[in-house]
């Protein structure tokens, strides 16, 4: 395939969806497809027929999802992948560690694809196994490891959730967050000193779970910083803690301010503020609704017809959310570009690239999980997915 360079545009505030409704999603992207690259990967596609299957996240730019034969969050997606076991290649349009979980679910003989193997998460990056593996030994040393049961953010490397897996731990979604911690705390109830969780990657999800859903009080949770000597924390704190949360976050949830849920309400009478729970715990206290992305889909998907909302998540899927709901008033919770810069790496010309290649009979940008990291990372999984009201059918949504 030629090389196809995209002009770098800057990105500004953009122009309203719909000024008379008052749809305010800042910050336009690169101008439409180019009309070739489009018709490049419509023939690649055709020519693959059932032996390609793409999936796109509601993150992703509406130039790579267009091409989706289905689209929702990671978990979803990586199991609907498992679902076609006849699709020889799986090509992911999202990130890194969403196609390492496509790969644990898949069979060794589908190709789980990454079109930029340049996609990564910032937040996955926040927890790497060493860092991980230290913070257990300070763990052990204050004599509460055996009290402790690892619970990683399904947001985070394969690796991690290996290690959860080999310590008798889980994997959450952001949807059901509250019920793994549940069941957390549950394995280790008779712990002399009581049970403790330590939750990874994003220090937000696990806190907001554990005082919200919970009922913890911030004086339950200590943070853990990997980048300080001995977390930051002393052994007396995380003997006398019962949630020890990672000093992680999502770059793009993390930007939001409660300031400006102040600012909306006053410019925009009875707006509904819906966020995600990466979100802080101070945006969180102030907004209406909180829960995943499926979750809020769904919640403007269902909403009356004049409505207005103020949605804390990324921008790709805010803009789409506006466009596919003219009848209802749909602001972004920033005055800022809130895009996952990582997440449109995954551009049309790296998705026409890699399906053109296979096309051709190469795999190019291949995820493959070693078999031993993927023996224990499905344990972990099958364990969230093991709780009461999941399956291999269940619900589990997440991001």
């Amino acid at each position: 395939m030629t090389t196809v360079d995209l002009p770098l545009l800057p990105l500004g505030r953009g122009t309203d969806l719909n000024s008379e409704r008052g749809v305010e999603c800042p910050g336009d992207l690169p101008a439409a497809s180019d009309p070739e690259l489009v018709a490049r990967a419509l023939a690649a596609k055709e020519k693959l027929g059932e032996r390609v299957f793409v999936l796109g996240h509601h993150y992703q730019r509406d130039e790579v999802v267009q091409f989706a034969d289905v689209m929702g969050d990671s978990f979803k997606l990586a199991r609907d992948a498992a679902a076609r076991p006849d699709a020889e290649y799986i090509v992911f349009c999202g990130v890194h560690f969403m196609a390492e979980s496509a790969d644990i679910l898949t069979s060794p003989s589908q190709a789980v694809i990454l079109p930029d193997l340049a996609a990564g998460c910032s937040m996955a990056d926040m927890a790497r196994l060493g860092q991980v593996e230290k913070a257990w030994e300070a763990l052990t040393e204050a004599g509460v490891a055996e009290q402790v049961v690892p619970v990683t953010y399904m947001n985070s490397s394969a690796d991690i959730k290996a290690f959860c897996g080999r310590h008798d731990g889980v994997v959450c979604t952001s949807s059901n967050a509250q019920a793994v911690l549940e069941w957390a705390f549950d394995q280790k109830a008779g712990s002399e000193g009581g049970a403790k969780v330590l939750f990874f990657p994003d220090q937000h999800l696990g806190r907001n779970t554990a005082v919200l859903k919970l009922g913890l009080s911030l004086d339950d949770c200590i943070v853990w910083d990997p980048l300080q000597p001995g977390g930051g924390v002393s052994a007396e704190e995380l003997r006398a803690a019962k949630v020890i949360l990672w000093k992680g976050h999502c770059s793009v949830h993390g930007r939001f301010s409660p300031d400006t849920i102040d600012e909306l309400r006053a410019e925009i009478p009875g707006v509904q503020i819906l966020v995600h729970p990466e979100c802080k715990h101070e945006v969180v206290l102030k907004a209406d609704l909180v829960g995943s992305t499926e979750f809020i889909i769904s919640t403007i998907e269902a909403a009356p017809a004049g409505s207005a909302w103020a949605i804390g998540t990324e921008l790709n899927l805010v803009k789409r959310l506006a466009a596919a709901h003219p009848d209802k008033r749909i602001a972004f919770l920033d005055r800022t570009v809130c895009y996952c810069s990582t997440m449109n790496r995954i551009d049309l010309p790296h998705l026409v690239w890699a399906l053109e290649s296979l096309v051709d009979g190469q795999v190019v940008n291949r995820i493959e999980v070693d078999a031993d990291t993927a023996h224990y990372a499905k344990l972990a999984l099958q364990r969230m997915l093991d709780l009461p009201g999941l399956s291999s059918t269940g619900t589990a949504q997440d991001d």
